[in-house]
C-alpha cells in the first residue's frame, strides 16, 4: 500500500518553504518505492534494488539539507523521521556496497541534523545494523558508522541501555572496534578512523560496564594504546585519554593502568599542560581524578608522578589570571575540574610539600580575591581589624563564588595534612596564609548567619555553608601550630559580637534536631555539630557550652546515633560529579575517615575536646551533671561499642581519645579478645622475662613476635640455616624447644608497666593510672610501639590516621616458622597448585601455632589438652583444600577472611572458575562447625555464597551437592531455592537425575512453595 504525505500537511504547509514541501514531497514518493507495510511493526523497507535505494538515500540527503530550527517542529518534517530511519535501516541491512558508503554518510548527516528530543526513540532501530557494519572491509562505511553511533550513544536514554547492550552482544561490537583498533598499523587506515574507533570504544565503556574487562584485560589492546599515546596527533592523545578514563570507571581498570604508570601518567600529565587547548586539558585532569578516586589510587599515581601532576593542577588553578577576571565557560570548565583534582589535599602525602613549595596559598587566595595580587601583594597590615576588613571587602566582590566550596575543601585538606612545624615565612607567604584564613574564618561566622536565616530547603546553601565550616574545623584542630593558632586567633575576634548568642542557638537546634533527623535536616545538623566543634577549639568558649548543657547534648547526640543506626555520608558540590560515582565499578568498599558517620564523628569530636580540656575527670564529676540516668561506666559502655562495632576510621578513633581520658588505651577487637584469654591461662609458653629480682613473667615467643618484636631474644639459629619454608631443621628445632628460653630485663624496666605492656600486646588495649601511664609511655617509645605511644600521650587523632591493626600475620612469614609447633596439611592441594617460589615444590601446608589455634577453637584445646601438648611440631590433617586452609589460617592469625573476588573479574570467569571460588567456603561453613569456629563465621562463609549464586544461578546444582556432601543442610536448602524457578527445565532436561533423591525432593519442595506463593520464594 502506498503512502503519501497527510491530507493536513499537503493543505497547510505554513513553516516551511515551497522548497522544502517540494523535497518532502519527492522524499515520500521514493519512499514507497521501497517501503511496505509490516502490521504491527508499521513499515519496513524491502527493496533490495540498488537504483532505489540511491533514489532513497539521495532523496533523504536533499531533504536534510534544506532542515531548518524552524522547519524541525513542523509536523510534515516529524512525520517523516521515523520513515527516514526505517528506510536507512534496511539499506544499511542488504550490505550492499555500491549503497553502503552513501547510506552511512546519510545516516551521519541525520543524527547530527535532528534534534535528540525528535531522534530519541526511532534512531534505535539504526543501532543494529551500524554496529554489523564496524568490521566492513570499506573503511568509510567503518569510519561512518562508528561516527553515527559516537552520535547516539550520548543521546541515549537510560532506560534503553540494557536494550541497547543486547544489541552490542549480539553484533559483537565491542570485540571488531578492539580488533580494528588492533589493525591499525597495517598502514590503510586513516587517523580519522583510529579516533573514531577509539572514541566509540570510550562511550560504551563509559555506559556499559560489563564491556570493560575484557578491554583492560586485553594485554595487546594495552600496549596497542601506549604506542598511540606517543603519536603527536592531539586528537588521538585526546581520544586514547578518554578510553583510558573510561577504563578507569572499572576499579580493576585504573589498577591495570598504574601498573604501567609511568607511561600513561606521562602522557596524561603532557595533555594537562598549559600550552595546550582546553579540551585537551580538560581530558588529561578527569583521567587523573578517575585514577586518584580513592586513597589508594592517589597514593600510587603520587607515588610515580607527584611533583608533575601537582605543577599541572596548580597551572590549572591559575589558568584564569590572564583573562583579567573574565572568563570564558571553556575556562570555567577547566578551572573546576583542576579545583576537583585538587581535592587530593584531603589524603595525606608527599604532594602536599609540592603544593605549598608551589605557592598554592597564593593561587587559592586569587581565585578568592581577583584582586589581592594587584592591590596587596606587598601590603602588611598593621592590625588582625585591617586584614579582616581587607578580606571582607575582597569576598564582597562575589568574584566567581561557585568555587568557594572547592577552596574551602582544599584549604581544609592541606591543613590537615600540614606539618606540625610548617613554617609560612620558609616559602614567603605568610601573607597570602594569613588572608586565605581569615577569608575562611569569615566564611565560618558567614554561615552560621546563614543557618539561622536560609530557607532549610536550599541544599546549595547547605553544601556552601558545609564546606566553610569543615575547613576551619580543620584549620582549628591542624597538626600545624602555626596555622591553628592564627585561626583561633582570628575566629575569636569574629566572633566577639555574637558568638555566645550563637552558640547558644547552635546548641538549642542541635537539641531539637534528634527529633527530626531527614533530608536536609540531616546535613544542617551536621553543620551544627561541626560549629559547635569549632567552639569546643576555643577556650573561651568551654566553659559555656558545658554551662549550657553541651556535653548533655553531645552524649544524647550520640546515643541517638547509635540507638537508631543514623548513616550520613559527606554530600559536597566540591567532590567529583555525581556521574563518575554513578558509572565506576568494582570499587572497594574502603571507608573515608569520616564515611557515612559524620554526625557520629563530629559528636564525638566536640565532646572530645570538651573532655580533654577538662583534665581529670575524677576530679571533675560536675562535668556530667545533669546525665539523667546515665553515669561515667555507661558512657564508658558506649564509647568500647563504637571502637568495637563501627568500621569508620573516624568516629573510633575519637572514641578511643575520650577513653584515653578515662585511663583506657588501645582498640578492643575479637582477635584481641580471644588472644587475652590465652594470655589469662598462659598455656604453651615458651619465653621467660626475667625481671632483676629473679620473679619470671612467662609469655609466648609468637606474640612478642607479631605484636613487639623488640621483646624477643636473639635468635639462637642464624637466618641461613631456615630451611627453604622458613622452617628449622626438624632437629634443630627439636634442640630449641627443649630449652626455655629466657631474657634477662634491665633494672629500668619497671614490673606494673611491663605487666601493662604485655596486657596491651595481648589484647589491643590496657587500662593504667595516671602514675603508671608516665612509665609506660617510656616503654612503649623503646619498643617503637608508636600507636600506643600517642594515645598515651593523648595526642589528638590526626585526620586519615588507620585504626592500628591487631593482626598477627607476621607470624605466618618465615622468620615465625621458628616459632610455630604445629603443621596443618590440607586435604590435597587439588583447589590450587601453590608451590614454594624458591624451590617450586607443592607445599600444600602451613606452620601454624598451639597458643593461636587454642584462642580460636575448643576444639584445638581439647585436642591439645588430651595429649599433644607434649609433642614437637605435630602435623594436623584438616580434610580441606588448600584454598580453604589458607583462608582459615588467615582468619585465625587476623579475625578476617581473605575476600572472594568480585565485580567484573568474578564475571569473566567460567562456571568451572565461579566453583573452584565459591568450593572454600562451602568448606569453611563445615569446618567452622567442626572446629567449633563460631556462628559469625559460619554466617559469614554460607553469605559469600549465597550472594554469588544470586549473580550465577546456574551453579545452584553444584552447590547443592557439595553443600549436602559437607553435611550444610540450610546452605543446601538455600541452593534449592535458587534452583525452585528453574525446577522443570532441570527435569525435562535429565540435568535433575545427578542428584541423589533426598536432593531432588529438596529442589521440588522449593519449587511447590514457590508456585504457593505466587512466585516469591521466600514469601
Amino acid at each position: 500500500m502506498m503512502r503519501t504525505p497527510s491530507k493536513q500537511g499537503a493543505e497547510n504547509n505554513r513553516g516551511i518553504s515551497g522548497h522544502l514541501f517540494t523535497l518532502h514531497q519527492r522524499l515520500y514518493h521514493a519512499l514507497n518505492l521501497g517501503l511496505r507495510s509490516s502490521g504491527d511493526k508499521g513499515r519496513k523497507w524491502q527493496s533490495s534494488d540498488i537504483e532505489i535505494q540511491r533514489l532513497v538515500i539521495r532523496s533523504i540527503d536533499a531533504f536534510l539539507d534544506c532542515m531548518s530550527v524552524e522547519a524541525l517542529q513542523h509536523p510534515l518534517v516529524k512525520e517523516s523521521i521515523a520513515d527516514m530511519i526505517g528506510a536507512l535501516e534496511g539499506i544499511l541491512h542488504f550490505t550492499n556496497e555500491a549503497t553502503l558508503s552513501l547510506a552511512s554518510n546519510v545516516t551521519v548527516k541525520m543524527v547530527n541534523v535532528i534534534p535528540s528530543s525528535i531522534l530519541q526513540s526511532p534512531v534505535l532501530d539504526l543501532i543494529r545494523p551500524l554496529t554489523s557494519l564496524l568490521p566492513s572491509h570499506q573503511l568509510q562505511v567503518a569510519v561512518s558508522c562508528a561516527t553515527a553511533l559516537n552520535l547516539i550513544f550520548p543521546i541515549l536514554h537510560i532506560k534503553r541501555e540494557g536494550e541497547v547492550w543486547e544489541i552490542l552482544k549480539e553484533t559483537k561490537a565491542v570485540v571488531y572496534i578492539v580488533n580494528n583498533i588492533h589493525d591499525f598499523f597495517d598502514g590503510s587506515k586513516s587517523i580519522e578512523y583510529l579516533r573514531e574507533m577509539v572514541s566509540l570504544l570510550s562511550k560504551i565503556l563509559w555506559r556499559w560496564r560489563s564491556s570493560r574487562f575484557c578491554v583492560w584485560s586485553d594485554a595487546n589492546l594495552m600496549e596497542v594504546l601506549g604506542v598511540l599515546s606517543l603519536k603527536p596527533d592531539f586528537s588521538v592523545k585526546v581520544a586514547v585519554l578518554q578510553l583510558y578514563s573510561a577504563i578507569a570507571l572499572c576499579s580493576n581498570g585504573a589498577e591495570k593502568l598504574l601498573e604501567n604508570g609511568k607511561a600513561v601518567l606521562h602522557m596524561m600529565v603532557h595533555c594537562m599542560e598549559w600550552s595546550n587547548s582546553v579540551s585537551v586539558q580538560m581530558e588529561g585532569f578527569r583521567l587523573a581524578q578517575l585514577l586518584a578516586i580513592n586513597e589508594e589510587g592517589c597514593s600510587t599515581m603520587m607515588t610515580l608522578c607527584s611533583e608533575p601532576i601537582v605543577r599541572a593542577i596548580i597551572n590549572g588553578l591559575n589558568s584564569w589570571s590572564s583573562h583579567s577576571g573574565k572568563i570564558s565557560k571553556d575556562q570555567m570548565s577547566l578551572l573546576m575540574e583542576a579545583c576537583r583534582l585538587a581535592l587530593i589535599t584531603r589524603w595525606e602525602g608527599e604532594h602536599h610539600n609540592y603544593f605549598w613549595k608551589l605557592g598554592v596559598d597564593r593561587i587559592l587566595l586569587n581565585l578568592l580575591l581577583n584582586n589581592f595580587r594587584n592591590t596587596s601583594q606587598s601590603q602588611q597590615f598593621s592590625s588582625l581589624k585591617e586584614q579582616i576588613a581587607a578580606a571582607q571587602h575582597g569576598l564582597n566582590q562575589n568574584f566567581h563564588p561557585v568555587l568557594r566550596p572547592f577552596i574551602w575543601d582544599i584549604l581544609g585538606g592541606l591543613a590537615a595534612h600540614c606539618l606540625e612545624d610548617f613554617d609560612p615565612k620558609m616559602h614567603g607567604n605568610e601573607l597570602c596564609i594569613n588572608v586565605l584564613i581569615t577569608c575562611a574564618c569569615l566564611a565560618f561566622v558567614d554561615s552560621i548567619h546563614n543557618t539561622r536565616q536560609l530557607c532549610q530547603n536550599d541544599l546549595s546553601d547547605i553544601f556552601r555553608n558545609e564546606s566553610a565550616s569543615r575547613s576551619v574545623l580543620m584549620m582549628i584542630y591542624s597538626p600545624c601550630k602555626y596555622i591553628a593558632s592564627q585561626v583561633r586567633s582570628i575566629l575569636s575576634e569574629l566572633l566577639r559580637p555574637n558568638g555566645k548568642e550563637h552558640l547558644k542557638y547552635v546548641l538549642d537546634k542541635l537539641s531539637q534536631s534528634r527529633n527530626k533527623f531527614e533530608m536536609p535536616d540531616n546535613y544542617q545538623s551536621v553543620i551544627y555539630l561541626m560549629i559547635l566543634a569549632c567552639y569546643s577549639g576555643l577556650p573561651q568558649y568551654r566553659k559555656h557550652i558545658i554551662k549550657n548543657q553541651g556535653i548533655k547534648i553531645l552524649v544524647a547526640f550520640i546515643r541517638w546515633c547509635l540507638s537508631n543506626d543514623v548513616h550520613v555520608r559527606r554530600l559536597s558540590m566540591a567532590l567529583a560529579p555525581s556521574f563518575f560515582i554513578e558509572r565506576t565499578c568494582c570499587r572497594a568498599h574502603t571507608e573515608d575517615w569520616d564515611g557515612d558517620d559524620i554526625p557520629l564523628l563530629f559528636s564525638l569530636w566536640g565532646l572530645a575536646e570538651l573532655v580533654h580540656h577538662s583534665s581529670c575527670l575524677k576530679t571533675h564529676p560536675d562535668i556530667f551533671a545533669g546525665q539523667v540516668d546515665y553515669n561515667e561506666a555507661q558512657l564508658v559502655s558506649e564509647l568500647q561499642r563504637i571502637c568495637s562495632h563501627t568500621s569508620t576510621p573516624g568516629p573510633i578513633w575519637y572514641a578511643a581519645y575520650i577513653l584515653s581520658h578515662f585511663g583506657l588505651y588501645g582498640f578492643p577487637s575479637k582477635l584481641g579478645k580471644r588472644m587475652g584469654k590465652v594470655h589469662t591461662e598462659m598455656e604453651f609458653v615458651d619465653l621467660e622475662l626475667i625481671l632483676t629480682n629473679g620473679e619470671p613473667l612467662h609469655v609466648h615467643s609468637v606474640m612478642l613476635m607479631a605484636r613487639c618484636p623488640s621483646l624477643l631474644p636473639p635468635q639462637e639459629l642464624p637466618l641461613s640455616e631456615i630451611t627453604f619454608d622458613g622452617s628449622l631443621a626438624r632437629n634443630d628445632l627439636e634442640k630449641c624447644r627443649r630449652i626455655r628460653k629466657e631474657v634477662r630485663l634491665s633494672a629500668h624496666v619497671d614490673q606494673q608497666a611491663l605487666l601493662k605492656l604485655l596486657e596491651y600486646i595481648y589484647l589491643g588495649h590496657l587500662q593504667a593510672s595516671a602514675e603508671l601511664v608516665k612509665k609506660l609511655k617510656i616503654l612503649a617509645r623503646h619498643c617503637n610501639l608508636q600507636s600506643l605511644f600517642q594515645m598515651l600521650s593523648r595526642k589528638r587523632p590526626k585526620w586519615g590516621t588507620p585504626i592500628p591493626t591487631f593482626g598477627l600475620t607476621l607470624a605466618l612469614e618465615p622468620a615465625g616458622h621458628h616459632f610455630s609447633d604445629i603443621i596443618l596439611e590440607a586435604k590435597v592441594a587439588d583447589m590450587i597448585n601453590w608451590t614454594c617460589p624458591s624451590c617450586s615444590v607443592s607445599v600444600p601446608h602451613m606452620h601454624v601455632h598451639k597458643v593461636i589455634l587454642c584462642s580460636s577453637s575448643a576444639y584445638f584445646q581439647g585436642m591439645f589438652r588430651s595429649g599433644m601438648q607434649e609433642s614437637h611440631t605435630e602435623t594436623i590433617k584438616t580434610h580441606v583444600g588448600w584454598n580453604a586452609l589458607f583462608k582459615i589460617v588467615k582468619w585465625f592469625y587476623s579475625d578476617e577472611l581473605p575476600k572472594p573476588i568480585s565485580g567484573c573479574l568474578w564475571d569473566s570467569l567460567d562456571a568451572d572458575d565461579k566453583l573452584h571460588e565459591l568450593y572454600p567456603y562451602v568448606e569453611l561453613c563445615w569446618l567452622a562447625e567442626y572446629w567449633c569456629l563460631g556462628d559469625d563465621l559460619h554466617e559469614y562463609c554460607s553469605s559469600v555464597v549465597i550472594s554469588s549464586l544470586d549473580s550465577a544461578r546456574h551453579l545452584s546444582i553444584k552447590v547443592i551437592q557439595i553443600a549436602a556432601s559437607l553435611y550444610q543442610k540450610k546452605l543446601a536448602e538455600v541452593a534449592a531455592n535458587y534452583m525452585a524457578p528453574l525446577y522443570h527445565q532441570l527435569r525435562n532436561s535429565g540435568e535433575l537425575e545427578a542428584l541423589d533423591e533426598e536432593l531432588a525432593d529438596m529442589v521440588r519442595a522449593a519449587s511447590v512453595r514457590l508456585s504457593q506463593n505466587g512466585g516469591h520464594p521466600h514469601s
